[in-house]
């Protein structure tokens, strides 16, 4: 019987995508979240912890309150409101250039109570999933592919370019060669 998914995408307007730059980039971390989301809903049930909730509402996802105590505590949040019983994945809301095959796939790629994927450095977590039944407790930041590895998170291998590829910065966005049409239309705009 297919694992039943719920993705958590943790998503923060207050401190969003500050490695863009001094200037306001809410709108492109929005564009960005939503693309991310939409493409989720496609594939999963979706709980997106945030501060923002009404245009994830709009989607069709469910929405959890940030706790505003950091990225590994509305991880946590999202996780709790999950509940242990389905698979949960957490999915950081910075894949514009994520497809609904991709994350398909590598959902049904998760065959070991606890895997993960890698950003396209390799040093980061693109996302991390867990079993249904199996406790689930992913730890995002520097170098945290090593620290998921070492917490028993099982890499998984496939060709999932949009997955892999998490945005943080301009150059990030540039080397995109698709995105969601939220995103492209903030790249189309802020290029005029």
């Amino acid at each position: 019987m297919p694992t039943e998914w719920i993705v958590v995408v943790p998503f923060r307007m207050a401190s969003a995508k500050s490695r863009f730059g001094p200037h306001d980039n809410s709108a492109l971390a929005l564009a960005m979240a939503l693309d991310t989301v939409e493409v989720a809903l496609t594939v999963a049930q979706v709980i997106v912890v945030t501060d923002a909730p009404q245009p994830f509402l709009a989607l069709g996802a469910a929405v959890h309150p940030d706790p505003g105590t950091g990225l590994n505590a509305a991880i946590e949040a999202g996780l709790a409101q999950a509940g242990i019983d389905p698979g949960r994945a957490v999915l950081l809301g910075d894949h514009p250039a994520l497809t609904p095959e991709e994350l398909a796939e590598s959902l049904a790629a998760a065959i070991h109570p606890l895997s993960m994927v890698a950003d396209s450095a390799e040093t980061g977590t693109a996302m991390t999933l867990a079993l249904p039944g199996v406790s689930h407790h992913p730890v995002f930041g520097g170098g945290s592919k090593a620290a998921h590895e070492s917490a028993g998170y099982r890499p998984l291998v496939g060709d999932w370019p949009g997955l892999r590829a998490d945005v943080d910065t301009a150059a990030d966005l540039a080397r995109l060669e698709r995105t969601g049409p939220r995103t492209s239309a903030w790249s189309a705009g802020s290029s005029r």
